[in-house]
């Protein structure tokens, strides 16, 4: 990996020796690594947009790792999270992979262990920013429709007929084909099941057909 392409781990404990036995062990496997000795002096850095995870200490002073949790979820900002604690319970470890953490981990924990979780979260963060490019490039490919598309679309992807959508629209048949070529070639896609697929990942929804 170039420097460029390094995945980020943040280590977030008021622990200063795991702090630095992380930042070791993950400096060693080629990550990039910043740390912090409190949820709050997190918060106070600008948003990370590149791939990366953190790593979350339970208990902490002022701000828990739950409550963090709980304030970047609010914020939409949804890099993957690896809890660690020294006194791990059953209700906090439910209570924070319900809230969609990756793992969590007893302190000690193995080096392999914490690996594998950063693993883990980082395939997950990749999965989460290719899903937002995409829905991103589907928005775009809509803006791109006019009103008069918009409207057909959803009859095109309920398997309407031409004749059909240009009678509940009452408009000429000629001009549903026209704008249904304008819709596939707009959108990028070949074929009625495509589209489909696209216009799904988009929210809309097909409209009812005649009986």
């Amino acid at each position: 990996m170039t420097t460029g392409e390094k995945p980020t781990i943040f280590v977030i404990d008021d622990n200063i020796s795991i702090r630095k036995s992380l930042s070791r062990l993950l400096n060693s496997m080629g990550f990039a690594v910043e740390t912090f000795a409190s949820a709050g002096e997190f918060m106070e850095r600008d948003n990370f947009d590149g791939t990366g995870c953190i790593v979350l200490d339970v208990q902490m002073p002022g701000l828990s790792g739950l409550d963090l949790q709980k304030a970047l979820a609010g914020i939409d900002y949804s890099m993957p999270i690896i809890f660690i604690t020294g006194h791990g319970d059953i209700p906090t470890s439910v209570q924070a992979m319900k809230r969609g953490a990756v793992d969590f981990l007893t302190k000690p924990f193995d080096d392999k262990d914490m690996l594998e979780a950063v693993k883990a979260a980082l395939e997950k963060d990749r999965e989460i920013r290719q899903g937002r490019a995409e829905t991103y490039d589907i928005r775009k490919r809509m803006e791109q429709l006019t009103p008069r598309e918009r409207e057909i679309l959803p009859c095109v992807i309920a398997g309407m007929l031409n004749k059909q959508i240009a009678y509940k629209l009452n408009i000429a048949e000629k001009t549903v084909k026209i704008h249904r070529h304008n819709i596939m070639e707009k959108l990028r896609v070949d074929s009625i099941a495509d589209l489909v697929r696209l216009a799904g990942k988009a929210g809309i929804e097909p409209t009812r057909r005649p009986l």
